[in-house]
């Protein structure tokens, strides 16, 4: 097996130069400016985009705050894209960095969200985004089953949007 060293630089051209033969064409640039739709590929019914609401929010540099954002779901090549980063090999618990950083489609009007935006997020968010990303991929919702403490009755949550105690 051969190995190879990947640079942040070089890993577009080894990720393509490794696709299969149909995939190597490139994929048509999406306009910047365009919002993500909250749902995509509606005639076959399967949402692959799901909005959420941080708990804390991003603070970006001007000080302003963004909560409200979109997730997409994760596709295989999101999953193994991480695993050659330099950034994980050194550190691997960067790996939910990147990975969040690639599926995080908007968050306020940020559209453009990178590693740099996950490192500055708080701890809270980034727990949050983590669970959500589980949720999505694994379950394919975002609802939880929950039990009252009081009365023990059962039901369920949307964990996408509202804080507790908000309508």
């Amino acid at each position: 097996m051969r190995r190879r060293t990947v640079t942040a630089g070089n890993l577009e051209e080894i990720l393509q130069a490794t696709a299969p033969a149909a995939a190597q064409t490139p994929e048509p640039a999406a306009p910047a400016a365009a919002p993500a739709p909250a749902r995509s590929s509606q005639d076959t019914g399967l949402r692959t985009e799901f909005e959420f609401e941080l708990p804390r929010g991003y603070v970006d540099e001007t000080g302003t705050v963004h909560r409200h954002g979109v997730m997409r779901l994760a596709t295989a090549r999101d999953e193994l894209r991480p695993q050659i980063d330099l950034r994980v090999k050194e550190n691997p618990a960067y790996l939910s960095v990147v990975l969040l950083s690639q599926v995080i489609t908007r968050l306020g009007t940020i559209s453009d969200v990178h590693a740099g935006v996950v490192e500055r997020m708080y701890a809270t968010d980034v727990a949050f985004l983590q669970d959500f990303y589980r949720r999505i991929n694994s379950e394919g919702h975002t609802r939880a089953a929950v039990t009252c403490p009081h009365c023990e009755g059962g039901f369920e949550v949307d964990l996408s949007g509202g804080r507790l105690g908000e309508s």
